[in-house]
């Protein structure tokens, strides 16, 4: 029977724990990557690379972990490089969901695995999404496969997540004895598939391309944890937010916690930028925005910038629908802002100035659309950046499901292509 074991190990029992499990026939193969005053050891990989042997599954990882993980030399850095808005040779570009339903194999993997659960919290299976569109695509970056719900499930509150009914909360939190009785999250006991997930996809990039680490928002993952799923009317987490601010706050603040502490452990397991997705920030009101979103978003970005082990990593913060306050944004300490599809390149660019590079912004439906409108398109939103340093080529949202696949291929070879520098 194959079976997975991730530990981590002291110098001191790093040979001798391999002797014995290899002795134990737990690892037929070895991997080793030395990376700079980090190195991983992963058993099939390493004999894999000796004896160019094609391996799909990792029998067992041992990790010595470092909080500089992340420094390692990239082989494409052009995303790492746009979001510190430095010089790149051409815009970089990857794709929100770009591992997902439109992708032939990633159906064949949901189905392996049975349900979206079980394929996010397997990080084999996670790690093998994640590398789907990067082996067909010439994308400057891969992003974890994984899901925004995945804190809110450690909280405990029932999640399920079903093919065309979206996620549900079994227990959703209506009232101030709901919000006391929520526990505090053991990162590394309830969201360690997350990490582990990171650094087998680490280990299969080989420092080819950067790996994006992730999370929703609080106020968006208040959201789906008041209104026990999505909603088009936020009936209950508005009246929270009206009648109840004190618990609506005292919420928020324990989902912040999670999620700063959830970043953090990404970045430390490997993740070379972050990003914090506001899904639902754009329904609030100006004065609601500030004090029940971007506030908390903030103290996400000061707790990343201040914390000596994660401080350069790259963060992007992405509301939807948040055109009205890019000003704001820029001034939460971010690297760079993601801008869905209704707003001006050009625009925005003007009012943020130098403070922060921009992500965006296609129209995610252009891609239903030819190949010779998709690279009109791809050109229009580069021109409308204009010349200068900190673009990051993205859709303006998800990439739909019913997609074809050879739209995207147009799509990164067309942003290569116009964006060239001379």
């Amino acid at each position: 029977m194959r079976r997975s074991l991730i530990q981590r190990f002291s110098a001191d029992d790093l040979m001798s724990s391999l002797e014995k499990m290899c002795f134990a026939k737990l690892i037929p193969i070895v991997v080793i990557s030395f990376m700079i005053d980090v190195f991983y050891l992963n058993v099939e990989l390493w004999f894999a690379r000796l004896f160019s042997c094609r391996i799909f599954t990792v029998d067992a990882v041992i990790v010595w972990h470092s909080s500089q993980l992340s420094m390692h030399i990239i082989m494409n850095d052009r995303l790492i490089k746009a979001l510190r808005r430095q010089p790149v040779d051409c815009t970089p570009i990857w794709i929100m969901r770009q591992a997902g339903r439109y992708l032939p194999e990633y159906r064949q993997a949901r189905a392996k695995a049975g349900d979206f659960l079980t394929l996010c919290k397997t990080p084999e299976l996670a790690c093998e999404v994640t590398l789907q569109p990067i082996r067909r695509f010439d994308l400057d970056a891969a992003i974890l496969f994984s899901d925004i719900l995945t804190i809110p499930d450690a909280f405990g509150l029932g999640l399920s997540i079903n093919e065309g009914v979206g996620p549900k909360f079994e227990h959703p939190l209506r009232n101030k004895d709901d919000v006391e009785r929520l526990p505090e999250i053991d990162i590394d006991a309830q969201l360690g598939y997350v990490m582990d997930a990171i650094r087998l996809t680490r280990i299969a990039l080989a420092n080819k391309i950067p790996l994006i680490g992730f999370s929703g928002s609080p106020w968006t993952l208040a959201t789906y944890m008041v209104e026990g799923g999505g909603s088009k009317e936020y009936r209950y987490v508005k009246g929270m937010m009206h009648d109840q601010p004190a618990v609506a706050h005292k919420l928020l603040r324990k989902i912040t916690e999670a999620v700063i502490g959830c970043l953090k452990s990404q970045a430390n397991a490997g993740a070379q930028a972050l990003m914090v997705f506001d899904t639902w920030g754009g329904v609030l009101t100006t004065p609601d925005y500030d004090n029940f979103s971007l506030n908390y978003m903030a103290q996400i970005v000061s707790a990343i910038k201040s914390d000596p082990n994660t401080a350069d990593i790259p963060i992007t913060l992405f509301t939807k629908g948040g055109g009205h306050w890019l000003e704001k944004i820029a001034d939460s300490g971010c690297d760079a802002i993601g801008l869905d599809w209704t707003m001006s390149m050009s625009v925005a660019r003007q009012r943020v100035g130098q403070k922060v590079a921009l992500q965006g912004n296609m129209d995610p439906a252009v891609l239903y659309a030819s190949s010779e409108k998709v690279e009109q398109e791809a050109k229009r939103v580069l021109d409308d950046f204009g010349d200068g340093d900190g673009h990051i080529f993205n859709l303006g949202h998800g990439i739909h499901p019913a997609i074809d696949p050879d739209r995207v291929a147009t799509l990164v070879d067309a942003v290569h292509r116009e964006s060239k520098r001379t």
